[in-house]
């Protein structure tokens, strides 16, 4: 990164397409509500899968973990040592120690002491474990007789290094709550607690749907086409947000098509890019409302990408619109479709807050989402911002959201982590299919 990349923003970099009728387009935080909303409302007739515990790693729980079992299940040694029974000096019983994972010996009669190794059942009987380090044998005579005679080297607590059947929890128990990310930890607490399988919320599926006459798939643009940036970045994207991508499709300019398919597609969320204005080419109103679709959210006061919109096709699915503009697409993927996709897979959003270094040039009326890269505690703005440009979001570690009128330095900001940056903890995904 060359450290022009690092300049402050300059007023008027970052402008969008021009305003449509005040009374359609949404405030940007209510927009984002709006669309964590459909994503609740979907996700609540949709049934959880079941994973092998080795496949659960990074999902979330969609149901409360409950105990399976006592934890832990019997009363078990704590330390190796001595299982003792009554007040000593203890006569030595004359077997083989007990170990973790045999069954438990006869039980001890006051007065008798048998080895045991850490984890194994204490035998019926015992009133505390002795600690290796802090016993000590002799024989009791020279003659044969009764077995060695076990002293204590510090007072013995009744009950001391025994760890009682149920100390950690009891069967029915709740061990973690409903949403709880699924980390190694859990994972062994999960098979510490009987688990085989962890209910998880099922992957949203998604289709991106890239329009336009104007795209190359291949080689320079040339002769009024442009490469198609948007098709190689949003289903990487969107399977990094849990998202099961069954396929990136590319439609020309063609209403009918379209048509076909938005309401043919079998996924939860259809993405689409371009379309969303009022240009002669810009099928996508007329075509959801030929679908039956319901206008969620019709254009957003955010720049870039003021005309993205939300739309509800019936059944639990939705469809989410994007600007054609690079930039302008990216801030419709974290404003409507990452909330609607986390709420309907019960992820949490990565979002925080920072100081900004320098003062950030605000539009007069609406939310600017910027891409900064943070430099210790601080945000600094990246300067390539325009809505058609992605070298500034390419280095960046997250978006900030800028309120109307800007914001001065040292202002705390609102930031959108992106799935790879540092602070969000995710790594790209893997597998999303290309037709």
């Amino acid at each position: 990164m060359t450290p022009k990349e690092l300049l402050p923003v300059a007023p008027g970099t970052a402008t969008g397409a021009k305003a449509g009728p005040p009374h359609r387009a949404a405030p940007w935080p209510e927009a984002r509500a709006a669309a964590a909303r459909a994503g609740s409302a979907a996700r609540a007739g949709r049934e959880p899968r079941r994973l092998p515990l080795g496949r659960a790693l990074g999902q979330v729980l969609a149901e409360p973990l409950l105990a399976l079992t006592d934890l832990p299940s019997f009363d078990t040694s704590a330390m190796d040592g001595w299982a003792v029974a009554g007040p000593g000096p203890w006569t030595v019983r004359a077997e083989t120690p007990v170990l973790a994972g045999h069954a438990p010996v006869a039980a001890l009669t006051s007065g008798e002491a048998v080895r045991i190794a850490t984890g194994a059942p204490v035998p019926p009987g015992t009133t505390a474990v002795i600690r290796t380090e802090h016993s000590r044998t002799e024989r009791a005579g020279a003659l044969p007789g009764p077995g060695p005679l076990l002293h204590a080297l510090r007072d013995v607590v009744s009950g001391q290094d025994i760890r009682p059947r149920g100390q950690e929890c009891r069967s029915g128990d709740e061990l973690l709550p409903v949403g709880t990310a699924v980390t190694p930890v859990v994972l062994g607490l999960a098979a510490a607690a009987g688990y085989d399988e962890l209910p998880v919320p099922p992957r949203p599926r998604v289709e991106v749907l890239v329009l336009g006459d104007e795209l190359l798939t291949a080689g320079l643009p040339h002769e009024g086409l442009i490469r198609d940036a948007l098709g190689p970045m949003l289903g990487p994207w969107l399977a990094a947000l849990g998202a099961e991508v069954l396929a990136t499709r590319r439609i020309g300019d063609d209403a009918e098509e379209l048509y076909a398919a938005v309401t043919g597609s079998a996924a939860d969320l259809v993405v689409t890019t371009g379309g969303t204005a009022a240009g002669p080419v810009d099928h996508l109103h007329r075509v959801l409302d030929k679908a039956g679709a319901a206008l969620l959210v019709d254009g957003v006061k955010v720049r870039p990408g003021h005309p993205m919109l939300l739309a509800a096709l019936g059944g639990g699915r939705h469809l989410v619109g994007l600007p054609g503009n690079p930039l302008a697409a990216v801030s419709g993927l974290l404003t409507l479709a990452e909330p609607l996709l986390a709420a309907l897979g019960g992820t949490p959003l990565a979002e925080g807050r920072a100081p900004v270094l320098d003062e950030v040039h605000g539009h007069p009326h609406d939310t600017r989402l910027v891409p900064v890269v943070r430099r210790g505690e601080q945000l600094v703005p990246l300067r390539y911002n325009g809505p058609a440009m992605l070298r500034g979001i390419a280095v960046a570690d997250g978006m900030a959201v800028v309120p109307p009128g800007g914001a001065r330095s040292g202002q705390e900001l609102d930031v959108l982590d992106l799935p790879w940056s540092p602070t969000s903890g995710a790594v790209p995904a893997q597998g999303a299919c290309f037709t």
